[in-house]
């Protein structure tokens, strides 16, 4: 039995809980995709491109946290930016949110039915990635402790794993194989790597949207940020350049499964540790599948919740206290998009909604600091408005690069953002007042001067 919106999700997740979902929604991104960016800028020229995308997520996150503590909503950027700018800021911010976490979703589960492949070829790609994902929506649908529990669990599993990893191939690393072709394309070919440099890190924001059942998250959801931010530095860092330097990149450019390969070619394809690597391996692509799910059924719940998709999306379950139809609704969606999309595509429109949110919400924030300078913050962005603004600037190039690249991909996008407004306007939507109240009781808070 479903109830409605207006009913509240269950406050139960600490800091360390917002540390697994942050790095296990973000964790698959060392796993795969990133690889795909050597196939069009080589290994320097992935390097370049990682760096500046560190730097633009360094500077965001530590923004980011800021509008995350002071407006605690399942919607993230998207409540920020209606709140900011109205209607039509919170339709584009959660527009691009959702394609962000919806399109994730596929990518992240075809994957994991490739690594499946390579340990049982007889076990087909597209039918393991369509189990796999109708099975962590009803895991999410029972329940976001038990969730979160499991992701604590999954997420220490991918990062003990990604150590071994790099354990047993730093030995193997020689500078001159990873110097060998470093950007055969030139500084071209760093822009073209900019979308596979975000995919190490994207997600990463998907932690607000669970910061409706966060405890204490004014104090909680700065301490998961950080430390998750930290982690995935240094794991993003450390196997893209170790990666790099065990054979020629080229055997590892267009694969979706490159680390087990990897491993392969370090230790042979028939040793035990090789096959142990790759069943582990699924373990970081479960933790983002995972992830994505539980943040992109938040967003959609949000939405729905807000009036801006079909009100039955917002609905709770009695029992478990998690938005089922919300879950069901994106994973609809992703099983469409496993079954007519590339991992390259998929991956490509996924940061395009990502870069897009990142910068509403540098646009908000910075309006936020003009327009309710009495806002409770309980973390201040440092370094303001360099941080806010390095984050906006990087986010705006990543955009144009992806846009010039991948033109079809990214006409897609906004054609499909463009068809939103037209059916907004014509619903009137962007006339009337929002219908959400979590929003309506924060505002009210502000007003009356409270926390």
């Amino acid at each position: 039995m479903a109830g409605t919106g207006t009913e509240q999700l269950k406050r139960v997740l600490k800091p360390v809980h917002l540390w697994a979902i942050g790095v296990g929604l973000v964790i698959s991104g060392e796993y795969f995709g990133w690889n795909l960016g050597w196939g069009v800028a080589g290994t320097i020229g992935l390097l370049i491109a990682t760096i500046v995308v560190t730097i633009m997520y360094v500077t965001f996150i530590f923004s980011y946290t800021e509008l995350t503590a002071a407006i605690p909503h399942a919607g993230g950027a998207f409540a920020y930016a209606y709140r900011a700018m109205g209607p039509f800021g919170g339709l584009i911010a959660g527009y691009a949110t959702l394609i962000d976490f919806l399109l994730a979703t596929p990518a992240i589960a075809v994957s994991l039915g490739a690594y499946l492949h390579f340990l049982y070829p007889a076990i087909p790609i597209m039918q393991s990635a369509m189990l796999f994902n109708a099975t962590f929506i009803l895991l999410n649908i029972s329940g976001v402790k038990e969730s979160a529990t499991f992701s604590v669990f999954i997420t220490l599993l991918a990062v003990a794993e990604l150590l071994l990893y790099m354990g047993v191939v730093a030995p193997h690393f020689k500078m001159a194989s990873y110097l060998t072709d470093p950007m055969p394309f030139g500084w071209p070919g760093v822009f073209a790597a900019l979308p596979f440099a975000v995919w190490f890190y994207l997600a990463i924001e998907g932690m607000a949207m669970v910061v409706e059942e966060v405890k204490e998250p004014k104090k909680n959801i700065p301490k998961g940020y950080i430390s998750a931010i930290i982690t995935l530095v240094f794991l993003a860092l450390a196997v893209m350049v170790l990666t790099g330097g065990i054979t020629n990149w080229h055997r590892l450019s267009t694969l979706d499964y490159p680390l087990p390969e990897a491993i392969g070619i370090v230790l042979g394809k028939a040793n035990g540790l090789t096959r142990i690597f790759a069943s582990i391996g699924l373990f970081g692509l479960i933790a983002s599948l995972h992830g994505t799910i539980l943040a992109s059924s938040r967003q959609v719940f949000a939405m729905a919740r807000s009036g801006y998709l079909p009100r039955g999306l917002a609905q709770i379950n009695h029992r478990f206290k998690t938005p089922h139809r919300a879950l069901i609704s994106g994973g609809v969606i992703s099983f469409i998009a496993i079954y007519i999309g590339t991992t390259a595509q998929i991956i490509i429109l996924s940061v395009l909604g990502a870069v897009v949110m990142y910068m509403m919400s540098m646009i908000s924030l910075f309006i936020l600091r003009k327009k309710e300078p009495g806002l409770d913050r309980p973390f201040i962005s440092p370094f303001y408005p360099v941080f806010p603004a390095v984050a906006l600037v990087i986010s705006i190039i990543c955009l144009f690069a992806i846009m010039y690249f991948n033109l079809a991909v990214g006409l897609i996008f906004f054609a499909v953002l463009a068809l939103a407004i037209i059916i907004f306007m014509l619903m009137g939507k962007h006339k009337i007042k929002i219908m959400d109240d979590v929003l309506m009781v924060q505002a009210e808070s502000m007003i009356k001067g409270k926390s």
